[in-house]
């Protein structure tokens, strides 16, 4: 079940989603980012996201298992 939304600052106008889930600690490496959209468990505005390259503006929301996500 997911709590409330979580929001995380970046730098910019604009980063890629597999920085953004770097950024927020949801993977540790850059290496694991592949498996975790491999996965289909990646939702980017309420669509599953399979590009970790997908460039995130500020207001986007993204939901990984267990954790909702606003890039901010």
């Amino acid at each position: 079940m997911l709590e409330g939304m979580r929001e995380v600052s970046i730098q910019g106008d604009a980063i890629r989603l597999g920085q953004f889930l770097k950024l927020a600690d949801v993977v540790g490496a850059g290496s694991d980012v592949k498996g975790l959209l491999a996965g289909g468990v990646v939702q980017v505005n309420g669509e599953v996201e399979s590009r970790r390259g997908r460039q995130l503006v500020p207001g986007d929301e993204v939901v990984v298992p267990g954790e909702r996500l606003r890039v901010g």
